[in-house]
């Protein structure tokens, strides 16, 4: 019986778990072995692999930490018949989406991809595909994780990934400008990026005149893809000098990077300049919440009703890789503009509603992982002014709160804001109060039935308190 469960265990090891978002690409794939992150390279890839590395653009891209790093590794385990190298990536810290990026870190992503296009060609290579999630995130830093996606650059072709280019990057970003942040959502039912047929009805009809929208959106939109039967498609393409594809480049660059998200406002986006705390309130909480981090002591972090990340900057100003999340574009927003400018490699802010959170998208529903699924259990996880809008607003029960909260944390820092607070007094306000189980008490002996209450403080001048809290068992 020892024996068979050893040879299972050896056979185990030998297998590996392709991603499932990791499946379109003729070149190669990523997979998972022993809990390790590698990507398998094709032998249809072979040439253009060499080229990467001989030609010097892989060492000038990663040198300028425009691409993930990789080793080139052996593994002892069963391989296909396309095989040609395995290489190990460099890990990213947290995987997020396009869709729960607010509009500035899409801009950096945006001018990144172009950037690296730039290179490319002058090292006689192309992007032949330039979808969004090639990007990700380490804090304030976009960086490209697609190794595959270069290819060698052929004399007077046009520039292939130029539409794909235009939906995934350039159309979100324009009806962030023109119209909603909001509207980012758009591309949860759009995984291969926004449609420009549906763009350009979207966009106010002033767009119309301005030549750079008008060529990469509405000309754009017209182009079917579909050659004339007695044509071949080769025939149709487009002859492009390499000086023309790079003047395309500039002015989608400089197109991109005069843009501004829409200004409106939002309900949270200005919530510190309208909270009901006084500085001396404020002071102590943000005390309270330095020493509950200092006992801790983490490595990672999650900021749940993370507004504009006052309070997630706690954590990243100790070094732990924060994940900053708020439902708020505006306040998202603002919390990657501080992170640009504070180069902050330690946050990543992220758009996202945990009443209504990213979902599992794609194919099978397994492309895009759901964000649960990402952040994964027993992390160390912060919740400050939140539970009472998942309460009153959401209809969301304490019992079903504290269940929850002990699937996502190890340690919780939580506030409970009483009804006799004035901002709860507001949600309150226009409805009956039929939340009985919203008392101090009762969040204590719900969240007791999974946590233990390591320590807990009132706010000096406020109604407030803050909990740190410890999974049982753990």
């Amino acid at each position: 019986m020892l024996l068979m469960t050893y040879v299972k265990y050896i056979e185990m090891k030998k297998m590996k778990n392709n991603l499932a978002s990791s499946f379109r690409d003729p070149s190669g794939f990523l997979f998972v072995h022993n809990e390790e992150l590698y990507r398998q390279i094709n032998t249809n890839y072979k040439k253009n692999f060499e080229y990467l590395i001989n030609s010097g653009l892989y060492e000038n891209l990663t040198k300028n930490n425009l691409l993930i790093k990789h080793e080139e590794i052996d593994l002892d385990i069963e391989k296909s018949e396309d095989f040609y190298k395995y290489i190990k990536p460099e890990k990213i810290p947290f995987i997020s989406y396009p869709y729960e990026w607010s509009f500035s870190a899409y801009k950096q992503a945006a001018l990144l991809t172009l950037k690296i296009q730039k290179t490319a060609l002058s090292c006689d290579m192309t992007l032949k595909d330039a979808s969004a999630y090639n990007i990700q995130f380490i804090g304030y830093k976009p960086i490209f994780i697609d190794t595959l996606s270069f290819e060698n650059y052929k004399e007077n072709a046009p520039w292939i990934a130029y539409r794909q280019f235009c939906e995934h990057f350039l159309a979100p970003l324009l009806i962030m400008t023109y119209k909603d942040q909001r509207l980012i959502n758009l591309l949860i039912s759009n995984i291969n990026g926004l449609p420009l047929d549906l763009v350009v009805k979207i966009l106010p009809l002033k767009t119309f005149l301005n030549f750079s929208i008008f060529t990469h959106i509405y000309l754009n939109s017209l182009s079917k893809n579909i050659p004339n039967k007695n044509i071949s498609a080769k025939e149709t393409r487009l002859k492009l000098s390499k000086k023309q594809l790079i003047s395309i480049i500039i002015d989608l660059e400089n197109l991109i990077q005069n843009l501004k998200p829409k200004v409106c406002n939002t309900i949270w986006g200005n919530y510190y300049e309208n909270t009901n705390y006084n500085p001396e309130a404020f002071n102590h909480k943000k005390q309270i919440v330095n020493e509950f981090i200092n006992i801790i002591n983490p490595q990672t972090f999650i900021d749940l009703g993370a507004n504009t990340g006052q309070f997630s900057r706690s954590a990243s100003n100790v070094k732990a890789y924060t994940i900053s999340i708020d439902m708020d574009s505006l306040a998202i927003e603002k919390n990657c503009q501080k992170a640009l400018e504070d180069k902050d490699e330690n946050i990543l802010p992220l758009i996202i509603d945990f009443a209504n959170p990213s979902p599992s998208i794609g194919w099978k529903c397994k492309e895009r992982e759901n964000i649960f699924d990402r952040l994964g259990s027993n992390q160390n996880v912060m919740a400050l002014a939140l539970i009472h809008h998942l309460r009153i607003s959401n209809n969301i029960s304490i019992n079903n709160l504290a269940e929850f909260f002990s699937a996502l944390s190890k340690y919780l820092i939580i506030e409970f804001i009483p009804k006799s607070d004035s901002m709860v007094e507001k949600l309150l306000q226009n409805r009956d109060d039929v939340f009985s189980d919203y008392t101090k008490e009762n969040f204590e002996n719900e969240f007791c039935k999974y946590f233990e209450i390591e320590k807990y403080y009132k706010i000096e001048n406020s109604e407030r308190f803050i909990y740190l809290m410890k999974k049982k068992n753990f």
